[in-house]
């Protein structure tokens, strides 16, 4: 699969997380959250009060024009409601659920191993779907996903979606790599040299989850039948594996402009990673194309959930239903080179993405793909399953080890 390209130089990488960065409000410390809140509606109008919303976002999610003038989603929303959008970007879900409990944010776009999180720790408040006269628009298979409806409560909206996929050198492999074997044993590339610290891993305890679907096709007897819910024996093949990569690896990734160097400095050749890091890289011409394993992989869905305690929860309510346009989706995908949550910004008419970027960007790709969920103790495929935090210490000490 080779993701939408779009043309950015580095240095306009660099001053849109700075950028991003430097919109950021100082967070304040949040009073106690109530055992439970209605869910939130929004006036016909802006409160006089409000004029702000702050977000915490994955990079390139919200785009103002300052990295690349035909890529603005922000400055039509804040002339048309009056409400500032402000940004702090994150780079794991980890840092979104601290920022988030930490508090002074409205809004987070969180992927499905921080959004059970969040809604288990009251942190973000349920939504009034009804109250989101676009909500009706997004994709069925997204409308009632579990990583953000409990109880028959939704609490946020879809906003996008995609696979991790694994990018490559495109000199090195002439022919795009077919497995995750290139990540994760060592073996002689194509070039005839090895991949010993030519590679990369995600800095993130999730990543665990992408050494459990490889194992599903390499190691079918562990009957692994989900790769978040991982028994001992299951889980310990896991760690296994990604002990014996952490010989291969040359750096653990979470900063997508850091990445961004890495491959175009440090002779990085092959990773998983996030289609925005493709469309940087190939927008820098350099030689950097993605593709999806036979294996599968993870991914993610992301969600717009609001903070219990939301100082703006007009300007979120407003945000939210401006982020359902076919267009501002449209313009996402095209951007991140994300599969949009509402269908209509695939229908051939969006101008960015054209009529195969839907497909491109991996549309096709909903029932492959793993997507990223809190890791629990109680679980349907096993009954007893090892919980995130073990995964978050095991990872941890993974990543320490020389």
């Amino acid at each position: 699969m080779h993701i939408t390209a779009r043309r950015i130089p580095l240095f306009a990488a660099v001053a849109m997380l700075a950028a991003a960065c430097n919109e950021t409000p100082k967070p304040k410390e949040p009073a106690a959250p109530p055992a439970e809140r209605a869910p939130t509606t929004a006036p016909a109008a802006v409160n006089s009060g409000e004029g702000e919303v702050s977000i915490v976002a994955w990079p390139g999610y919200i785009e103002r024009g300052t990295t690349d003038k035909a890529y603005d989603w922000v400055t039509k929303f804040e002339t048309e409601t009056g409400c500032k959008v402000n940004v702090k970007t994150a780079g794991t879900s980890d840092e979104m659920v601290a920022l988030m409990n930490q508090g002074g944010y409205d809004l987070v776009t969180a992927s499905g191993d921080a959004s059970l999180r969040l809604i288990a720790g009251k942190t973000v408040q349920p939504i009034d779907t009804t109250k989101i006269p676009s909500y009706a628009s997004v994709d069925e298979r997204l409308q009632n996903a579990p990583w953000h409806t409990v109880d028959g409560k939704h609490y946020g909206v879809p906003y996008q979606w995609g696979p991790n996929v694994l990018a490559y050198n495109s000199n090195v492999f002439k022919t795009p790599p077919t497995s995750w074997s290139v990540v994760f044993e060592e073996q002689k590339l194509p070039d005839g040299k090895s991949n010993k610290g030519r590679v990369q891993a995600y800095d993130g305890p999730i990543y665990i989850a992408d050494a459990a679907i490889y194992l599903m096709a390499k190691k079918p007897a562990l009957g692994i039948k989900d790769p978040y819910e991982l028994n001992e024996a299951q889980y310990n093949a896991a760690l296994d594996l990604l002990r014996k990569q952490r010989t291969l690896v040359h750096r653990y990734w979470h900063d997508a402009n850091v990445q961004v160097q890495d491959f175009t400095n440090e002779g990085i050749v092959a990773s998983s990673t996030w289609p925005f890091q493709v469309n940087t890289l190939q927008g820098n011409k350099q030689p950097i194309a993605s593709t999806f394993p036979t294996e599968g992989a993870s991914g993610w869905a992301d969600t717009t959930m609001m903070h219990t305690n939301a100082a703006h929860p007009v300007c979120a309510m407003k945000w939210m239903e401006h982020s359902l346009s076919p267009t501002v989706q449209g313009d996402v995908a095209s951007w991140f080179g994300s599969v949009p949550a509402v269908p209509k910004a695939c229908d051939g008419t969006h101008e960015k993405l054209g009529k195969d970027g839907c497909n491109t960007n991996g549309f096709d790709k909903f029932d492959r793909i793993k997507f990223w969920k809190t890791p629990k103790a109680e679980c349907a495929s096993e009954g007893t399953c090892v919980p995130y935090a073990r995964w978050a210490t095991d990872y941890v000490a993974i990543m320490g080890k020389r």
